[in-house]
């Protein structure tokens, strides 16, 4: 009897369980599910909030920004890049750090060729009236070889860091127009953004919790990114 019993629950729950599912002629099965409107965004296994589609924010990227097209253009001219970004600030910028290692430059070439021939000088025959540098020969007559030889050495390394600066600065500058023409192309920005300002009430602080009003007027002013 117990076994009948127990054969006819052990049936009854394979049939609820076989009209759960529909087949169709094709042979594919139904399911007895709700049907989501919206797929859930937000991975599994993620902390972060769900997102609700229907406030779910609307961007337009910049796809007309090419970053390959900023770095040439900074690579041929410096600060055209920073002027395709629209970020004009950066241009005097870049110009002052070239402007002063070109001086640099300039300066410590003048001095190195100076020495240079004061050196080939001391080493041969010394210079008349009316050659190059006959003035500044006879100014360093009483100068030690030694020492013209270290300013000579000190202006060609000042001279080659200052030549390797702007070639550093250069660089920077079309790294930091790709950076920028980057951060435009990929980063979107929001056509949503609203703010509204609407009476509210606030908590009294801990310290006047005793006074006649719990709550105090004031204003809430909401930001939308």
């Amino acid at each position: 009897m117990y076994k009948f019993l127990f054969f006819l629950v052990v049936s009854a729950f394979f049939i609820s369980a076989a009209q759960a599912q529909v087949v169709d002629s094709t042979g594919s099965k139904k399911s007895d599910t709700l049907k989501v409107k919206h797929p859930v965004k937000t991975p599994s296994g993620s902390f972060a909030p769900k997102i609700d589609p229907a406030k779910e924010k609307i961007y337009h990227p910049d796809s007309t920004h090419i970053p390959h097209k900023a770095v040439m253009h900074s690579l041929m001219i410096p600060g055209w890049g920073q002027v395709y970004n629209h970020r004009w600030w950066k241009v005097p910028l870049i110009y002052g750090g070239l402007g002063l290692l070109t001086s640099a430059i300039i300066y410590n070439q003048h001095y190195y060729k100076e020495y240079l021939t004061l050196s080939r000088y001391r080493q041969g025959t010394p210079p008349n009236p009316g050659d190059p540098y006959y003035t500044e020969y006879n100014l360093y007559k009483d100068v030690p070889d030694a020492n013209l030889s270290d300013a000579r050495e000190n202006s060609r390394r000042n001279r080659d860091l200052s030549i390797l600066g702007f070639l550093a600065v250069w660089g920077i500058q079309a790294i930091d127009a790709y950076i920028d023409a980057k951060f435009i192309h990929s980063y979107t920005v929001d056509n949503n953004l609203s703010f509204k300002v609407a009476p509210g009430i606030i908590n009294q602080p801990v310290y006047a919790q005793g006074a006649n009003n719990a709550y105090i007027p004031g204003i809430k002013v909401t930001f939308t990114f």
